[in-house]
């Protein structure tokens, strides 16, 4: 599939299994971030949306305009971390290489690279919207 050509509608009748949206303050910013810290390819970039694969897996960003009759956005706090509890797990990120990129950006570093008992190596980098990444590679 195109990601920069595909009609919304096409698009969503695409998506299966779990999905993965997360509303933010801005969009464009969060790209950048997701693209310098993670690899993390981005698609059909505005202020209001975007497409975000990362390897084979798809997700969405929308901005928290976009959800001006959604039920959730009553529930958005007024300042970050909006994601608290959320852990978004990247099996295939290097944890070093992402705690050093992390560390030129506006997110903070919760825990650098650990070996963890689970058997794997992982670090959390908390962005600026308050979703804690997990850079992760097994041991």
């Amino acid at each position: 599939m195109d990601y920069e050509t595909v009609s919304p509608k096409d698009f969503g009748k695409s998506l299966r299994g779990i999905g993965l949206n997360l509303v933010v303050r801005d969009v464009v910013k969060q790209c950048d971030f997701l693209a310098e810290v993670f690899d993390m390819q981005t698609h059909r970039v505005s202020a209001d949306f975007a497409i975000v694969t990362y390897g084979d897996q798809v997700f969405q960003l929308h901005s928290d305009g976009t959800y001006h009759s959604n039920p959730l956005l009553g529930l958005l706090p007024d300042n970050p971390p909006r994601g608290a509890g959320l852990e978004i797990r990247l099996y295939d990120t290097n944890p070093e290489e992402a705690v050093e990129r992390a560390k030129v950006t506006d997110a903070v570093v919760l825990q650098e690279s650990t070996d963890k008992p689970h058997g794997l190596r992982e670090a959390y980098i908390l962005c600026e919207n308050g979703y804690a990444w997990v850079p992760s590679r097994s041991l």
